[in-house]
């Protein structure tokens, strides 16, 4: 079987560019120059990334161009441009303050909650890495990167479900862009989740990013993380075969709110009922007719979510409860019905805004062994 290729993730564009930029605007580089070496920190390696174009746009700004390429993964994001405009803004007199500010430009999603450009962490600290070293003694500049398809492309994301607007996000813990939504894939999964129940009997699973970089920040050791992607039910089963003790599945309750209606494969395109569950379990803890109709027919998840705490009483706590339950109960029978093990599952749903909705008994019993104080 042929092992899928890899490719980057969005900031590592961006810094490509910005790199390309800042040398030409420093006269670095020739102007036949068509790659640059970007250090990707984690992991720790370097990358040459092809420069698509570069220019000056003024005497103090130059313009770097180049394209993401995610390898073989269904990303949307493959094949368009990364700009990343650098421009000296001033002197830098004190040697102590940080001479690169980085901003969001056109196609860069804003976040809702506190209204900053959706570049996190990852990417800003790879950006300030990889130039920090290139900037002219005594220089301050400004790294402005810009997604021109951004807005367009966002429209297909669920950023805005997690409080995004306007763009794409420059989201990432890593420089690598794993293949995802490849068949192949999910044997690379599995070797990490083998690997893993080596070093613990407990593990904790997210299906993606949000979750992952949430997971580490509420005090969850990343070495006891799995991602499983959309493969929730086959990697269920391999840690059933690997003799996992228990398992938390950690996750956007858009997503994990499949589970409770027995869906396995958690990508769209396969199975969706989100509110069809959801409203199935309002129905059984007793929401009144036309209150089940707005939860029914509510845009997303998120929405119905929003109406629920709206409504006077303990609704949200008594329906996410009834819901974390029985992603528990499915999960656990699916790893016996086709492991033929017991599995102890617990599940903690986290909203938009990344804060925690519930968790199911199980769940909390478990995030208390294994949290640490962050």
């Amino acid at each position: 079987m042929t092992k899928p290729r890899s490719g980057y993730t969005l900031p590592v564009f961006a810094c490509a560019a910005a790199i390309a930029a800042l040398e030409h605007l420093q006269d670095q580089s020739p102007n036949d120059k068509n790659t640059v070496t970007v250090d990707l920190i984690d992991p720790p390696e370097t990358a040459e990334i092809a420069i698509e174009q570069v220019a000056r746009i003024s005497d103090h700004a130059a313009l770097g161009i180049t394209r993401s390429d995610p390898g073989d993964n269904l990303d949307i994001t493959r094949h368009t441009p990364v700009w990343a405009i650098v421009e000296r803004i001033g002197s830098n007199i004190n040697s102590l303050e940080i001479p690169i500010k980085i901003v969001g430009g056109e196609g860069v999603g804003m976040q809702k909650k506190g209204e900053e450009a959706a570049i996190y962490k990852y990417a800003k600290s790879l950006i300030l890495s990889n130039l920090k070293s290139l900037v002219s003694l005594g220089d301050r500049i400004q790294v402005t990167v810009i997604l021109p398809e951004g807005k367009k492309l966002a429209k297909r994301t669920s950023n805005e479900a997690f409080g995004v607007i306007q763009g794409l996000s420059l989201l990432g813990t890593t420089g690598i862009s794993q293949p995802l939504s490849v068949p192949e894939q999910l044997e690379v999964y599995r070797e990490t989740l083998e690997a893993k129940a080596a070093d613990f009997q407990t593990l904790v699973f997210c299906i993606g990013e949000n979750g992952l970089d949430l997971a580490t920040h509420l005090g969850i050791k990343p070495e006891q993380i799995v991602k499983t992607a959309n493969w929730l039910g086959p990697m269920l089963v391999t840690a059933g075969c690997v003799e996992i003790e228990s398992i938390l599945l950690f996750g956007y309750h858009g997503k994990l709110i499949k589970v409770a209606g027995g869906i396995f494969h958690t990508h769209h395109h396969l199975a969706d009922g989100r509110l069809e569950i959801l409203t199935a379990h309002c129905a059984d803890m007793g929401l009144p007719t036309p209150d089940l109709q707005k939860v029914l027919h509510s845009p997303t998840t998120e929405d119905a979510l929003l109406y629920l705490r709206e409504l006077k009483g303990d609704w949200v706590d008594r329906i996410y409860g009834s819901i974390a339950s029985a992603i528990d109960h499915r999960a656990a029978a699916y790893i016996h019905t086709h492991a033929e093990v017991n599995v102890q599952v617990g599940s903690v749903l986290f909203d938009r805004q990344r804060q925690i909705i519930c968790k199911s008994a199980i769940g909390d019993t478990i995030w208390q062994q294994i949290c640490y104080p962050s």
